[in-house]
């Protein structure tokens, strides 16, 4: 839900507080080389395992609607391919998860962190060279 309020601003009682950043602020760091690295990163784990996973699925989708013969093969009692298959739609999506948290927390986590901390200090140019 998107909305046109401003961002909340701290209690006039907390005088060490920074201010809160300006527009030009964060268009300048949404501009910055930083702030594209990280939606690169992001965009290298997230665009991949998302093509993957929509093929994998529509893959499932087209031998069910089409090879009734081969889904129907029982591998074992009433174990058939088409529940092996579907149970691993599950797996495929808890496994997802688990790899994409496990790349937040490794690298998109700390160089958000940065970034914010930057933000936050009121400096949004200031690089780890800079430091």
């Amino acid at each position: 839900m998107a909305t046109d309020a401003p961002p909340p601003q701290r209690s006039g009682t907390d005088q060490a507080a920074p201010a809160a950043p300006t527009t030009e602020e964060f268009v300048e760091v949404q501009q910055s080389a930083e702030f594209g690295e990280l939606r690169r990163t992001y965009r290298s784990f997230a665009f991949p395992l998302t093509i993957a996973f929509i093929a994998w699925y529509l893959l499932y989708v087209l031998l069910s609607n089409y090879a009734g013969g081969f889904m129907g093969t029982k591998l074992f009692g009433n174990v058939n391919v088409a529940l092996v298959l579907g149970l691993g739609q599950f797996a495929t999506t808890f496994l997802i998860a688990w790899l994409y948290s496990r790349h937040a927390a490794g690298r998109l986590d700390p160089q958000a962190e940065a970034i914010k901390e930057r933000m936050e200090s009121g400096s949004p140019n200031r690089t780890e060279a800079d430091a």
